[in-house]
């Protein structure tokens, strides 16, 4: 079967390549959850628009992944959330919300999968997240979540 990817999959391709891959993969995985479309000669012309939002997106190269972990690195991210008396949060803070947060706070556009949580932030105070820019460049982002 042969299928535009819209997503990152791991060890397949990157959105907007186009894969061949075994019918069951793709009408039972990847189809349903949008990882994936079917091929046509009117996809391909998807195709150009799906790469063009990654290119905005996508960190290029080495050298410009250090500037952009230079300026992460430089952020005050501050979240509001709602918690109880002990600290504790009504829920955890995910990868999305802190997307927003690096951008609401002068930071780049990221993709959310791009974040990495070592553990789940479900705590008021200050934490340190990592942001992989590169294979070689992880950036870490300190983020403090008070009561809101």
């Amino acid at each position: 079967m042969k299928l535009i990817l819209t997503a990152t999959v791991d060890n397949l391709g990157v959105a907007g390549d186009i894969v061949e891959v075994k019918d069951g993969y793709g009408r039972n995985f990847l189809i349903p959850r949008h990882f994936a479309i079917r091929w046509t000669k009117g996809g391909e012309k998807q195709i150009d628009g799906i790469k063009r939002s990654r290119d905005a997106r996508e960190i290029r190269g080495l050298d410009h992944a250090q500037e952009v972990r230079s300026q992460i690195e430089g952020l005050s991210v501050q979240l509001e959330r709602k918690a109880g008396e002990t600290g504790k949060l009504f829920g955890a803070i995910t990868t999305a919300d802190l997307v927003g947060a690096i951008k609401k706070s002068g930071g780049p556009s990221l993709d959310k999968r791009s974040i990495e949580i070592a553990k789940p932030i479900k705590n008021l105070g200050s934490h340190t997240v990592g942001v992989k820019l590169h294979d070689a460049v992880t950036a870490h982002l300190p983020v403090t979540v008070v009561a809101g």
